[in-house]
């Protein structure tokens, strides 16, 4: 990301944070309504390279990177040795390269505490935020097309093709599966989930190929990207929930988030992450919530359960196109089957627990 591409957006409207373009309400409902293209500014990336990136990566984050293929990628952590989540990445390859996606905010300190094991491995690791620009591009489900240019298997009908119009992300991106990687014009493409992309793109090309999404779908800022994340259930650590979580709390170990391996091997907190697995100890999990004001992540959240002691923390919050915010919160199962847990203090407000697009089991 450089800081021409960064103009080219404030010329157009863009907010200093990042946050919108000038309508928030309007890019909410926009968000979750039809097709949008967010400039993903918070994000910055690291980028792995050297004969032995695979194996140290493999060494130190919670999932497979081994197995990653040049049209693949995978959400994995990195823990401290009392397996707590210092970051969560999207990787995937660049040539013979890795790039890993992780919050700015927590970048500088990320690449540092990785550098630190190198030693003798033959791998070096750069911030490569200024190489690419990132993109999000999401077309609700609802908006589905009723005819599908993707072949089904002999056992399975044809997916429902969203209505992505044609050229403006290439075929190839819009047939990838959950997790694939496609070369496109100017960059790459990652398929997020049914209804979301992540476009890598090469500076140089970023303004004219951003150009073309706008045409295609309402530009929206970080706040409407952030919903959407919100709506599928999808985690983040950033500064203020470094060390606030083992991978299970943010429902890591589910197919639907899929950053945890348990047969790749050791890893920093590998044995509690695998004895909170394996021992039935998940206590906390991550839910979907609603909320009148504003919270910080990070916040703590009570529970009459457990009293004065605090019973999770908000992972993440955004405004909602209904009104108010929407957060995952990371909290006792218990207390949510109860169903009262507040923010702040036992006083606080009441979180309206809403659905996940997955099932927490």
């Amino acid at each position: 990301m450089t800081q021409e591409w960064i103009s080219s957006l404030a010329a157009q409207g863009l907010a200093a944070d990042g946050s919108s373009f000038g309508a928030v309400p309007e890019e909410l409902v926009a968000a979750r309504d039809a097709g949008v293209v967010a400039p993903l500014t918070d994000l910055g990336l690291i980028r792995v390279s050297g004969v032995d990136a695979p194996v140290f990566l493999h060494n130190l984050l919670t999932n497979d990177i081994k197995g990653i293929t040049p049209g693949g990628a995978r959400f994995a952590g990195f823990c401290t040795a009392k397996g707590r989540l210092l970051a969560l990445f999207l990787i995937w390859r660049d040539g013979d390269n890795f790039l890993l996606m992780l919050p700015r905010d927590i970048l500088p300190a990320i690449l540092k505490k990785l550098s630190m094991y190198v030693l003798r491995s033959k791998v070096k690791l750069t911030d490569a935020t200024a190489e690419r620009a990132l993109i999000g591009y999401s077309v609700p489900a609802a908006v589905a097309c009723p005819r599908s240019g993707i072949s089904g298997t002999q056992n399975a009908p044809p997916a429902p093709a969203l209505c992505v119009p044609a050229g403006t992300l290439g075929e190839a991106a819009v047939a990838l599966v959950r997790f694939g990687v496609a070369a496109v014009e100017g960059g790459q493409a990652i398929r997020l989930d049914d209804t979301r992309w992540l476009l890598a793109l090469d500076t140089a090309t970023a303004a004219s190929r951003w150009q073309q999404l706008a045409a295609a779908a309402k530009p929206v800022g970080l706040a409407a990207w952030q919903w959407l994340e919100i709506a599928a259930g999808q985690p983040r650590v950033v500064a203020a929930t470094q060390e606030a979580f083992v991978p299970q709390m943010l429902n890591m170990e589910l197919p639907a988030v899929a950053g945890v391996s348990f047969t790749k091997g050791c890893y920093p907190g590998q044995e509690i992450v695998a004895r909170t697995q394996y021992l039935g100890k998940i206590k906390r999990r991550t839910y979907r919530a609603r909320l009148a004001t504003a919270v910080v992540p990070g916040a703590h959240v009570y529970a009459p359960e457990t009293g004065d002691q605090h019973c999770g923390a908000i992972v993440s919050v955004a405004p909602s196109p209904a009104g108010g915010f929407e957060c995952l919160v990371c909290v006792q199962i218990g207390a949510v089957e109860a169903g009262e847990v507040h923010v702040g203090a036992l006083d606080g407000e009441r979180l309206e627990f809403l659905q996940l697009p997955y099932e927490i089991g």
